[in-house]
């Protein structure tokens, strides 16, 4: 679990909208919103890479980088995406997509170091197999920490032409650290985006 006092403002806040930037030729990029509408994060995807790259930058100015995100696979389905502090070079943890299990019902496992210390899923099995074919039916993804406990929640909103969650986070100091969690948003609009 994170330091709260030493996080960036931007991750204290227990609501926020990710939103897929379209008309976007090369790479892919992200912002998030908090509750207000103002922009608390901006994302990067390095364009012309075998190897995923993300930049989590405090605004779209890019004046500050937050977070890197990074797999040493090259384009797989079960990748591992690691997660790293920006301002202090600290690896915050990982996030494994699970490659089979995912082509039905999307699952991601949260890692710190070697151990699972949550699971981000699907919460419709019917929805999940529907919106692998129609494009139409918002999902959900429930994240649950190692005890099962659900922590917090993705909703994606209904809009066939821009991709769109909502993140809330339920518990008041989530047992998974909020950096990992917000990074998780940023791969589910970015890869989970792909299958649009």
């Amino acid at each position: 679990m994170e330091n709260a006092a030493a996080l960036h403002p931007a991750f204290t806040l227990d609501s926020y909208l990710f939103r897929r930037k379209v008309f976007k030729i090369f790479g892919g990029a992200f912002h998030v919103y908090d509750q207000n509408g103002e922009v608390v994060f901006f994302s990067e995807q390095k364009a012309f890479k075998l190897r995923e790259d993300f930049r989590i930058y405090s605004d779209e100015n890019k004046s500050q980088e937050l977070l890197r995100i990074s797999t040493p696979q090259i384009l797989d389905i079960g990748a591992t995406y690691t997660v790293f502090d920006s301002t202090t070079g600290e690896q915050v943890g990982a996030v494994r997509r699970k490659g089979l299990k995912s082509i039905f019902k999307d699952e991601w496992v949260y890692l710190s170091g070697d151990s699972q210390i949550g699971l981000m899923t699907e919460t419709s099995l019917l929805g999940a197999l529907v919106s692998r074919f129609i494009n139409l039916i918002p999902q959900s993804y429930d994240i649950n920490n190692a005890e099962g406990r659900n922590i917090a929640i993705f909703k994606q909103h209904f809009n066939p032409f821009i991709l769109k969650y909502t993140l809330n986070i339920i518990e008041p100091v989530p047992t998974i650290d909020r950096r990992l969690i917000i990074a998780s948003g940023i791969l589910l609009a970015a890869i989970e985006g792909r299958q649009q």
